[in-house]
Protein backbone atom coordinates (compact mmCIF):
# COMPACT_ATOMS: atom_id res chain seq x y z
CA UNK A 1 0.00 0.00 0.00
CA UNK A 2 1.65 3.23 -0.93
CA UNK A 3 2.24 6.15 1.51
CA UNK A 4 -1.33 9.01 1.53
CA UNK A 5 -0.24 11.80 -0.90
CA UNK A 6 1.41 15.09 1.11
CA UNK A 7 -0.40 18.31 1.33
CA UNK A 8 1.30 20.90 0.03
CA UNK A 9 3.29 21.47 3.53
CA UNK A 10 4.30 18.10 3.61
CA UNK A 11 1.30 17.08 6.09
CA UNK A 12 -0.68 13.79 5.35
CA UNK A 13 -4.54 15.17 4.81
CA UNK A 14 -6.59 13.63 7.93
CA UNK A 15 -8.62 12.12 4.78
CA UNK A 16 -6.01 10.18 4.02
CA UNK A 17 -4.99 8.71 7.50
CA UNK A 18 -9.05 8.25 7.79
CA UNK A 19 -8.79 5.93 4.50
CA UNK A 20 -5.94 4.00 5.97
CA UNK A 21 -7.73 3.70 9.01
CA UNK A 22 -10.46 1.81 7.18
CA UNK A 23 -8.34 -0.09 5.33
CA UNK A 24 -6.83 -1.47 8.65
CA UNK A 25 -4.05 -1.96 7.04
CA UNK A 26 0.06 -1.55 8.36
CA UNK A 27 1.35 1.90 7.98
CA UNK A 28 3.95 1.83 5.18
CA UNK A 29 5.60 4.94 6.40
CA UNK A 30 5.24 7.33 9.21
CA UNK A 31 1.92 9.98 8.98
CA UNK A 32 2.84 12.91 11.21
CA UNK A 33 -0.61 14.18 12.81
CA UNK A 34 -0.85 18.36 12.29
CA UNK A 35 0.59 19.94 15.96
CA UNK A 36 -2.28 21.35 15.93
CA UNK A 37 -4.99 18.85 15.50
CA UNK A 38 -2.74 16.75 18.23
CA UNK A 39 -2.89 19.15 21.14
CA UNK A 40 -6.95 19.66 20.10
CA UNK A 41 -7.53 15.96 20.91
CA UNK A 42 -5.34 15.97 23.95
CA UNK A 43 -7.65 18.93 25.12
CA UNK A 44 -10.30 17.61 24.60
CA UNK A 45 -9.09 14.39 26.06
CA UNK A 46 -8.22 16.03 29.03
CA UNK A 47 -11.83 17.59 29.79
CA UNK A 48 -13.91 14.78 29.02
CA UNK A 49 -12.03 11.91 30.76
CA UNK A 50 -9.64 12.92 33.45
CA UNK A 51 -12.02 14.88 35.54
CA UNK A 52 -14.52 11.71 36.11
CA UNK A 53 -11.04 9.38 36.50
CA UNK A 54 -9.69 12.22 38.82
CA UNK A 55 -13.26 11.45 40.47
CA UNK A 56 -13.58 7.78 40.62
CA UNK A 57 -9.63 7.53 42.70
CA UNK A 58 -10.51 10.06 45.12
CA UNK A 59 -13.81 8.08 46.10
CA UNK A 60 -11.68 5.16 45.98
CA UNK A 61 -9.04 5.96 48.33
CA UNK A 62 -11.40 7.79 50.20
CA UNK A 63 -13.81 4.35 51.01
CA UNK A 64 -10.65 2.02 51.52
CA UNK A 65 -8.68 4.35 53.84
CA UNK A 66 -11.86 6.45 56.03
CA UNK A 67 -11.20 3.33 58.21
CA UNK A 68 -8.22 4.82 59.56
CA UNK A 69 -10.44 8.22 60.55
CA UNK A 70 -13.29 5.67 61.53
CA UNK A 71 -10.77 4.24 64.17
CA UNK A 72 -9.92 7.25 66.63
CA UNK A 73 -13.85 8.25 66.32
CA UNK A 74 -15.40 5.57 67.97
CA UNK A 75 -14.92 2.36 65.79
CA UNK A 76 -12.42 0.60 67.78
CA UNK A 77 -14.41 0.78 70.98
CA UNK A 78 -17.69 0.03 69.77
CA UNK A 79 -16.69 -3.08 67.93
CA UNK A 80 -13.89 -3.85 70.37
CA UNK A 81 -11.18 -4.39 68.23
CA UNK A 82 -8.68 -5.16 70.42
CA UNK A 83 -4.87 -6.34 69.60
CA UNK A 84 -4.34 -7.23 66.29
CA UNK A 85 -8.42 -7.07 65.40
CA UNK A 86 -7.92 -3.71 63.40
CA UNK A 87 -5.01 -5.02 61.23
CA UNK A 88 -6.60 -7.80 60.53
CA UNK A 89 -10.12 -6.18 59.34
CA UNK A 90 -7.34 -4.11 56.85
CA UNK A 91 -6.12 -7.05 55.45
CA UNK A 92 -8.66 -8.84 54.56
CA UNK A 93 -9.85 -6.04 52.18
CA UNK A 94 -6.40 -6.52 49.99
CA UNK A 95 -7.31 -10.70 49.43
CA UNK A 96 -10.13 -10.27 47.19
CA UNK A 97 -8.73 -7.07 46.08
CA UNK A 98 -5.24 -8.74 44.85
CA UNK A 99 -7.22 -12.04 42.82
CA UNK A 100 -9.23 -9.49 40.73
CA UNK A 101 -6.47 -7.52 39.64
CA UNK A 102 -5.64 -9.32 36.63
CA UNK A 103 -9.12 -10.63 35.76
CA UNK A 104 -10.60 -7.55 35.54
CA UNK A 105 -8.13 -6.22 33.35
CA UNK A 106 -8.54 -8.66 30.40
CA UNK A 107 -12.40 -8.08 30.57
CA UNK A 108 -12.28 -4.28 30.47
CA UNK A 109 -12.81 -4.20 26.94
CA UNK A 110 -15.12 -6.86 26.84
CA UNK A 111 -17.73 -5.74 29.45
CA UNK A 112 -17.32 -2.02 27.46
CA UNK A 113 -14.78 0.53 29.70
CA UNK A 114 -16.96 3.32 29.65
CA UNK A 115 -19.78 1.16 31.64
CA UNK A 116 -17.40 -1.06 33.44
CA UNK A 117 -15.59 1.49 35.50
CA UNK A 118 -18.60 3.56 36.69
CA UNK A 119 -20.29 0.26 37.78
CA UNK A 120 -17.59 -0.79 40.23
CA UNK A 121 -17.91 2.88 41.69
CA UNK A 122 -21.19 1.82 42.67
CA UNK A 123 -20.71 -1.34 43.76
CA UNK A 124 -17.95 -0.08 46.45
CA UNK A 125 -20.31 2.69 47.21
CA UNK A 126 -23.10 0.72 48.34
CA UNK A 127 -20.61 -1.68 50.19
CA UNK A 128 -18.86 1.02 51.66
CA UNK A 129 -22.53 2.33 53.36
CA UNK A 130 -23.38 -0.92 54.61
CA UNK A 131 -20.10 -0.93 56.58
CA UNK A 132 -21.54 1.92 58.81
CA UNK A 133 -24.40 -0.70 59.62
CA UNK A 134 -22.31 -3.09 61.14
CA UNK A 135 -22.05 -4.45 64.73
CA UNK A 136 -19.27 -6.39 65.49
CA UNK A 137 -16.00 -7.38 64.53
CA UNK A 138 -17.12 -10.39 62.14
CA UNK A 139 -19.32 -7.95 60.32
CA UNK A 140 -16.61 -5.71 60.05
CA UNK A 141 -14.43 -8.08 58.30
CA UNK A 142 -17.12 -9.47 55.55
CA UNK A 143 -17.99 -5.49 54.80
CA UNK A 144 -14.21 -5.25 54.20
CA UNK A 145 -14.13 -8.06 52.11
CA UNK A 146 -16.51 -6.96 49.48
CA UNK A 147 -15.58 -3.61 49.42
CA UNK A 148 -11.87 -5.01 47.89
CA UNK A 149 -14.13 -7.14 45.94
CA UNK A 150 -15.10 -3.68 44.29
CA UNK A 151 -12.78 -1.86 44.24
CA UNK A 152 -10.47 -4.72 42.89
CA UNK A 153 -10.61 -4.04 39.25
CA UNK A 154 -10.19 -0.01 39.16
CA UNK A 155 -6.57 1.01 39.59
CA UNK A 156 -5.64 -1.48 36.57
CA UNK A 157 -8.78 -1.07 34.74
CA UNK A 158 -7.97 3.40 34.99
CA UNK A 159 -4.08 2.33 33.65
CA UNK A 160 -5.24 0.42 30.62
CA UNK A 161 -8.41 2.57 30.08
CA UNK A 162 -5.85 5.83 29.86
CA UNK A 163 -4.00 3.59 27.11
CA UNK A 164 -6.10 3.49 24.74
CA UNK A 165 -6.09 7.57 24.49
CA UNK A 166 -3.03 8.62 25.28
CA UNK A 167 1.01 7.84 23.75
CA UNK A 168 3.35 6.44 25.96
CA UNK A 169 4.62 9.40 26.84
CA UNK A 170 1.40 11.32 27.90
CA UNK A 171 0.56 9.10 29.69
CA UNK A 172 2.38 9.73 33.09
CA UNK A 173 1.44 13.56 34.19
CA UNK A 174 -2.35 11.88 32.82
CA UNK A 175 -2.09 9.04 35.52
CA UNK A 176 -0.69 11.88 37.95
CA UNK A 177 -3.98 14.18 37.22
CA UNK A 178 -6.03 10.83 39.11
CA UNK A 179 -3.27 9.99 41.22
CA UNK A 180 -3.15 12.59 42.76
CA UNK A 181 -6.33 12.33 44.33
CA UNK A 182 -4.49 9.96 46.91
CA UNK A 183 -2.94 12.19 49.03
CA UNK A 184 -5.89 14.71 48.30
CA UNK A 185 -8.09 12.18 49.85
CA UNK A 186 -5.99 12.04 52.83
CA UNK A 187 -6.52 16.08 53.04
CA UNK A 188 -10.57 15.37 52.52
CA UNK A 189 -10.72 12.19 54.33
CA UNK A 190 -9.72 14.34 57.88
CA UNK A 191 -11.63 17.14 57.14
CA UNK A 192 -14.90 14.84 56.43
CA UNK A 193 -14.72 12.87 59.11
CA UNK A 194 -14.09 15.59 61.60
CA UNK A 195 -17.54 16.87 60.39
CA UNK A 196 -19.36 13.87 59.60
CA UNK A 197 -18.45 12.03 63.46
CA UNK A 198 -19.91 14.77 65.04
CA UNK A 199 -23.70 13.80 63.87
CA UNK A 200 -25.57 11.81 66.44
CA UNK A 201 -29.17 10.18 65.09
CA UNK A 202 -30.73 7.05 65.15
CA UNK A 203 -28.66 4.87 67.16
CA UNK A 204 -25.77 5.42 65.42
CA UNK A 205 -23.02 7.97 66.70
CA UNK A 206 -20.33 9.79 65.06
CA UNK A 207 -18.11 6.89 63.14
CA UNK A 208 -20.91 5.27 61.22
CA UNK A 209 -22.00 8.73 59.59
CA UNK A 210 -18.16 8.55 58.03
CA UNK A 211 -19.44 5.39 55.83
CA UNK A 212 -22.86 6.39 55.30
CA UNK A 213 -22.44 9.72 53.69
CA UNK A 214 -19.27 9.22 51.90
CA UNK A 215 -20.82 5.62 50.47
CA UNK A 216 -23.67 7.52 49.51
CA UNK A 217 -21.81 10.32 47.67
CA UNK A 218 -20.07 7.75 45.62
CA UNK A 219 -22.96 6.33 44.68
CA UNK A 220 -24.41 9.17 43.31
CA UNK A 221 -21.10 9.84 41.27
CA UNK A 222 -21.09 6.58 39.87
CA UNK A 223 -24.54 6.82 38.65
CA UNK A 224 -23.95 10.71 36.87
CA UNK A 225 -20.76 9.17 34.86
CA UNK A 226 -22.10 5.42 34.03
CA UNK A 227 -22.78 6.73 30.34
CA UNK A 228 -20.77 9.65 29.99
CA UNK A 229 -17.11 7.49 29.65
CA UNK A 230 -16.49 6.42 25.86
CA UNK A 231 -15.00 2.81 26.08
CA UNK A 232 -12.68 3.10 23.13
CA UNK A 233 -10.92 6.08 20.71
CA UNK A 234 -13.55 4.91 17.65
CA UNK A 235 -16.19 5.06 19.83
CA UNK A 236 -16.12 8.28 21.33
CA UNK A 237 -18.69 10.75 20.58
CA UNK A 238 -17.60 13.94 21.43
CA UNK A 239 -14.77 13.98 18.45
CA UNK A 240 -15.65 15.15 14.87
CA UNK A 241 -14.59 12.77 11.96
CA UNK A 242 -11.53 13.98 11.63
CA UNK A 243 -10.38 14.05 15.32
CA UNK A 244 -11.60 10.65 15.55
CA UNK A 245 -9.26 9.42 12.62
CA UNK A 246 -6.41 11.26 13.86
CA UNK A 247 -6.76 9.89 17.32
CA UNK A 248 -6.78 6.57 15.98
CA UNK A 249 -3.59 7.15 13.87
CA UNK A 250 -1.83 8.55 16.48
CA UNK A 251 -2.12 5.90 18.67
CA UNK A 252 -1.21 3.68 15.95
CA UNK A 253 1.84 5.53 15.23
CA UNK A 254 3.27 6.44 18.77
CA UNK A 255 3.39 2.08 19.33
CA UNK A 256 5.87 2.16 17.04
CA UNK A 257 5.62 -1.25 15.33
CA UNK A 258 4.78 -3.01 18.27
CA UNK A 259 0.85 -3.29 17.22
CA UNK A 260 0.85 -2.89 13.35
CA UNK A 261 -1.97 -4.36 12.02
CA UNK A 262 -4.29 -3.59 14.45
CA UNK A 263 -6.23 -1.27 16.79
CA UNK A 264 -7.95 -1.66 20.75
CA UNK A 265 -11.00 -2.40 19.12
CA UNK A 266 -9.71 -5.32 16.73
CA UNK A 267 -7.10 -7.19 18.75
CA UNK A 268 -8.37 -10.31 20.27
CA UNK A 269 -7.65 -12.07 23.53
CA UNK A 270 -4.57 -14.79 22.89
CA UNK A 271 -2.55 -16.49 25.63
CA UNK A 272 0.49 -15.97 23.66
CA UNK A 273 0.21 -12.12 25.22
CA UNK A 274 -0.34 -12.73 28.40
CA UNK A 275 2.74 -15.32 28.56
CA UNK A 276 4.82 -12.48 26.60
CA UNK A 277 2.64 -10.24 29.55
CA UNK A 278 4.53 -12.03 32.33
CA UNK A 279 7.80 -12.51 30.95
CA UNK A 280 9.28 -9.19 30.40
CA UNK A 281 12.18 -8.39 32.40
CA UNK A 282 10.07 -4.54 33.37
CA UNK A 283 6.66 -6.38 34.48
CA UNK A 284 8.98 -8.85 36.38
CA UNK A 285 11.48 -6.27 38.23
CA UNK A 286 8.30 -3.28 38.57
CA UNK A 287 5.99 -5.36 40.04
CA UNK A 288 8.45 -5.94 42.46
CA UNK A 289 9.24 -2.27 42.67
CA UNK A 290 5.32 -1.13 43.12
CA UNK A 291 5.51 -4.00 46.15
CA UNK A 292 8.36 -2.50 48.28
CA UNK A 293 6.82 1.45 47.20
CA UNK A 294 3.13 0.39 48.64
CA UNK A 295 4.20 -0.79 51.59
CA UNK A 296 4.66 2.62 52.86
CA UNK A 297 1.94 4.69 50.76
CA UNK A 298 -0.73 2.14 52.34
CA UNK A 299 0.83 2.22 55.75
CA UNK A 300 0.72 5.80 55.70
CA UNK A 301 -2.44 6.44 54.49
CA UNK A 302 -4.21 3.86 56.89
CA UNK A 303 -2.35 4.90 59.94
CA UNK A 304 -1.27 8.61 59.20
CA UNK A 305 -3.95 9.84 61.85
CA UNK A 306 -2.93 7.18 64.37
CA UNK A 307 0.89 8.49 63.91
CA UNK A 308 0.21 12.04 64.16
CA UNK A 309 -2.14 11.65 67.25
CA UNK A 310 0.70 9.61 69.21
CA UNK A 311 3.01 12.63 69.09
CA UNK A 312 0.24 13.91 71.86
CA UNK A 313 -2.39 15.46 69.56
CA UNK A 314 -6.12 15.44 70.65
CA UNK A 315 -8.52 13.32 68.74
CA UNK A 316 -10.11 16.23 66.93
CA UNK A 317 -6.43 17.84 65.90
CA UNK A 318 -4.81 14.83 64.59
CA UNK A 319 -7.90 14.68 62.23
CA UNK A 320 -6.77 17.93 60.95
CA UNK A 321 -3.18 18.03 61.05
CA UNK A 322 -3.67 15.00 58.28
CA UNK A 323 -4.56 17.18 56.06
CA UNK A 324 -1.38 19.32 55.48
CA UNK A 325 1.11 16.67 54.46
CA UNK A 326 -1.28 14.82 52.02
CA UNK A 327 -1.57 18.57 50.49
CA UNK A 328 1.93 18.91 50.27
CA UNK A 329 1.74 15.25 48.07
CA UNK A 330 -1.15 16.56 46.31
CA UNK A 331 1.00 19.33 44.79
CA UNK A 332 4.22 16.72 44.88
CA UNK A 333 2.56 14.69 42.68
CA UNK A 334 1.45 16.82 40.00
CA UNK A 335 4.33 18.37 39.74
CA UNK A 336 6.48 15.23 39.17
CA UNK A 337 3.98 14.12 37.05
CA UNK A 338 4.30 16.96 34.40
CA UNK A 339 8.40 17.09 34.58
CA UNK A 340 8.23 13.16 34.20
CA UNK A 341 6.21 13.60 30.77
CA UNK A 342 8.23 16.42 29.91
CA UNK A 343 11.63 14.50 30.26
CA UNK A 344 10.66 11.35 29.11
CA UNK A 345 11.34 9.75 32.33
CA UNK A 346 10.37 7.54 35.19
CA UNK A 347 13.24 5.78 37.59
CA UNK A 348 15.54 8.38 37.81
CA UNK A 349 12.52 10.45 39.66
CA UNK A 350 11.93 7.53 41.66
CA UNK A 351 14.97 7.45 43.17
CA UNK A 352 14.81 11.07 44.26
CA UNK A 353 11.10 10.26 46.00
CA UNK A 354 12.47 6.86 47.57
CA UNK A 355 15.44 9.15 49.12
CA UNK A 356 13.39 12.02 50.52
CA UNK A 357 10.34 9.88 52.19
CA UNK A 358 13.76 7.88 53.63
CA UNK A 359 14.96 11.18 54.94
CA UNK A 360 11.33 11.85 56.28
CA UNK A 361 11.10 8.22 58.05
CA UNK A 362 14.72 9.26 60.15
CA UNK A 363 13.63 12.27 61.34
CA UNK A 364 10.04 9.92 62.45
CA UNK A 365 11.98 7.87 64.07
CA UNK A 366 15.21 10.04 65.37
CA UNK A 367 13.56 12.73 66.97
CA UNK A 368 11.31 13.29 69.77
CA UNK A 369 10.11 16.15 69.55
CA UNK A 370 6.70 16.33 68.46
CA UNK A 371 7.07 18.97 65.65
CA UNK A 372 10.31 17.38 63.35
CA UNK A 373 8.47 14.17 63.80
CA UNK A 374 5.59 15.91 62.38
CA UNK A 375 7.67 17.51 59.50
CA UNK A 376 8.95 13.76 58.98
CA UNK A 377 5.67 13.22 57.77
CA UNK A 378 5.59 15.84 55.04
CA UNK A 379 8.77 13.94 53.79
CA UNK A 380 7.58 10.71 53.17
CA UNK A 381 4.37 12.09 51.82
CA UNK A 382 6.10 14.17 49.15
CA UNK A 383 8.52 11.34 48.86
CA UNK A 384 5.99 8.31 48.03
CA UNK A 385 2.96 9.32 46.47
CA UNK A 386 4.75 10.51 43.23
CA UNK A 387 6.56 7.22 43.30
CA UNK A 388 3.24 4.98 42.51
CA UNK A 389 2.37 6.73 39.72
CA UNK A 390 6.07 6.73 38.22
CA UNK A 391 6.45 2.72 38.37
CA UNK A 392 2.81 2.15 37.30
CA UNK A 393 3.52 4.77 34.10
CA UNK A 394 6.64 3.12 33.33
CA UNK A 395 5.74 -0.24 33.14
CA UNK A 396 2.13 1.47 30.58
CA UNK A 397 5.56 2.63 28.68
CA UNK A 398 7.35 -0.32 27.96
CA UNK A 399 4.54 -2.94 27.12
CA UNK A 400 2.67 -3.49 24.22
CA UNK A 401 -0.28 -4.13 22.71
CA UNK A 402 -3.04 -3.98 24.48
CA UNK A 403 -3.52 -7.49 26.25
CA UNK A 404 0.12 -7.49 27.01
CA UNK A 405 -0.26 -4.42 28.70
CA UNK A 406 -3.51 -5.38 30.35
CA UNK A 407 -2.22 -8.39 32.16
CA UNK A 408 1.31 -6.90 32.66
CA UNK A 409 -0.28 -3.92 34.29
CA UNK A 410 -2.97 -6.53 36.06
CA UNK A 411 -0.07 -8.52 37.14
CA UNK A 412 1.48 -5.24 38.63
CA UNK A 413 -0.99 -4.76 40.42
CA UNK A 414 -1.29 -8.05 41.86
CA UNK A 415 1.78 -8.38 42.84
CA UNK A 416 1.94 -4.60 44.55
CA UNK A 417 -0.84 -4.86 46.60
CA UNK A 418 0.27 -8.32 48.28
CA UNK A 419 2.41 -5.74 50.52
CA UNK A 420 -0.71 -4.62 52.15
CA UNK A 421 -0.17 -7.67 54.54
CA UNK A 422 3.06 -6.09 55.46
CA UNK A 423 1.47 -2.93 55.52
CA UNK A 424 -1.65 -3.53 57.57
CA UNK A 425 0.42 -5.08 60.37
CA UNK A 426 3.21 -2.54 60.23
CA UNK A 427 2.12 -0.17 62.98
CA UNK A 428 0.77 -2.57 65.91
CA UNK A 429 -0.76 -1.33 68.99
CA UNK A 430 2.09 -2.40 71.48
CA UNK A 431 4.67 -0.45 69.58
CA UNK A 432 3.00 3.57 70.00
CA UNK A 433 3.60 5.80 70.83
CA UNK A 434 6.99 5.75 68.92
CA UNK A 435 6.18 3.12 66.38
CA UNK A 436 9.74 2.31 65.85
CA UNK A 437 9.33 -1.24 64.01
CA UNK A 438 6.99 0.25 61.75
CA UNK A 439 9.18 2.89 60.30
CA UNK A 440 11.74 0.58 59.94
CA UNK A 441 10.50 -1.66 57.90
CA UNK A 442 8.96 1.12 55.46
CA UNK A 443 13.11 2.42 55.28
CA UNK A 444 13.68 -1.30 54.53
CA UNK A 445 11.21 -1.28 51.68
CA UNK A 446 12.11 1.87 49.76
CA UNK A 447 15.60 0.65 50.12
CA UNK A 448 14.71 -2.32 48.23
CA UNK A 449 12.97 -0.21 45.94
CA UNK A 450 16.24 1.89 45.30
CA UNK A 451 18.12 -1.04 44.15
CA UNK A 452 15.06 -2.49 41.83
CA UNK A 453 15.00 1.27 40.12
CA UNK A 454 18.26 1.60 39.49
CA UNK A 455 18.35 -2.25 37.89
CA UNK A 456 15.60 -1.49 35.78
CA UNK A 457 16.87 1.67 34.75
CA UNK A 458 20.42 -0.06 33.55
CA UNK A 459 18.19 -2.57 31.75
CA UNK A 460 16.08 -0.62 29.87
CA UNK A 461 19.57 1.48 28.81
CA UNK A 462 21.32 -1.52 27.65
CA UNK A 463 18.03 -3.21 26.09
CA UNK A 464 17.45 0.01 23.68
CA UNK A 465 21.15 0.53 22.76
CA UNK A 466 20.92 -3.15 21.30
CA UNK A 467 17.98 -2.26 19.34
CA UNK A 468 19.61 1.32 18.26
CA UNK A 469 22.68 -0.57 17.02
CA UNK A 470 20.58 -3.51 14.95
CA UNK A 471 21.48 -5.91 17.13
CA UNK A 472 17.76 -6.90 18.01
CA UNK A 473 16.60 -6.30 14.06
CA UNK A 474 16.95 -10.73 13.39
CA UNK A 475 13.55 -10.92 15.40
CA UNK A 476 11.88 -9.40 12.30
CA UNK A 477 13.08 -12.18 10.20
CA UNK A 478 12.46 -15.24 12.62
CA UNK A 479 9.26 -13.79 13.85
CA UNK A 480 6.20 -12.58 12.32
CA UNK A 481 5.82 -8.42 12.74
CA UNK A 482 2.38 -8.31 14.15
CA UNK A 483 3.51 -11.19 16.88
CA UNK A 484 6.11 -8.78 18.19
CA UNK A 485 4.68 -6.37 20.47
CA UNK A 486 7.14 -4.26 22.55
CA UNK A 487 10.33 -6.66 21.51
CA UNK A 488 9.77 -4.87 17.98
CA UNK A 489 13.26 -3.73 17.11
CA UNK A 490 11.32 -0.35 16.48
CA UNK A 491 10.22 -0.18 20.22
CA UNK A 492 11.99 1.85 22.57
CA UNK A 493 11.57 1.29 26.54
CA UNK A 494 11.28 4.33 28.65
CA UNK A 495 13.85 4.60 31.06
Amino acid sequence: MSSPDPKKDGTPSIQHISDVEKEKSTYAEPIDIPADLDKRITRKLDIRLMPWLFGLWLLAFIDRSNIGNARIDGLAEDLKLDANKFNIALAVFYVPYICYDVPSNLVIKYFHAGYYLPSLLIAWGFVSMCTGFVKSYHGLLVARFFLGLAEGGLLGGMLVYLSMFYRRHQMLFRITLFYCAAPLSGAFGGLLATGFAQIHSGGYNGWPFIFFIEGAITVVFGTAILFVLPHTPSEINFFNPEEKAACIARMRLDANGSNATETVDQEKFSWFWVRRAILNVNTIMLSLNFFAIITPIYSFSLFLPTIIRSLGYTRVTAQLFTVPPNMCAFVTVLLTGWFSDKWQLRGPLMLVGCSVAIVGYIMLIASTTSSVQYGGTFLVAAGIFPCSPLVMGWLTNNLAPHYVRATGTGFQIMIANMAAFIATFTYLQEDAPRYITGHAINIGMLGLALVLTSVNILYCRWENNKRASGKRDYRLREEKEEMLGYRHPQFKYTI
